[in-house]
């Protein structure tokens, strides 16, 4: 072996321990830079965890209260419905006494009446007319008078 080959294999070895060291270099520098990102990962984790946990809190104060408003508007619901019903309830059995009670003497009173006129009516044709009296001079006058 010449010494230009010797130069060129010692360039060859130095290159490659060169390149190794720079892999290594890169693995520990990706290694740390790994160990940082999860430690920033932790403390931002630990960060919502405790802004959420908070959060989370009054949120299941509010779910519920709204449950229990919820509850209470259905409670006071079903109680106006009741108070409606009766109140129509009563108001049906207070027309039906007022009709029962005005209604029916007024049609019996409108019976009476009819039954009165029509008696009326049947006497009258019964009974003998007179004879309408011989016109005077005056009455024709009073025909005439328009006013």
């Amino acid at each position: 072996m010449n010494d230009s080959s010797n130069l060129w294999l010692a360039i060859i070895a130095i290159s490659c321990m060169v390149m190794a060291l720079v892999q290594v270099g890169a693995i520990i520098a990706g290694a740390i830079a790994a160990r940082q990102l999860q430690a920033r990962v932790a403390r931002l984790e630990q960060r919502v965890e405790h802004g959420v946990q908070p959060l989370m809190e009054r949120l299941t104060v509010i779910s519920a209260d709204a449950a229990r408003l919820s509850a209470l508007a259905v409670q006071q619901a079903e109680k106006a419905d009741v108070a409606l019903s009766s109140a129509a309830q009563r108001m049906d059995q207070t027309l039906s006494v007022v009709q029962n009670a005005v209604v029916a003497p007024a049609r019996e009173g409108m019976a009476l009446a009819s039954a009165l006129r029509a008696a009326v009516g049947s006497i009258r044709k019964g009974a003998p007319r007179r004879r309408a009296a011989a016109p005077t001079a005056g009455d024709d006058d009073d025909a005439l008078f328009i006013g």
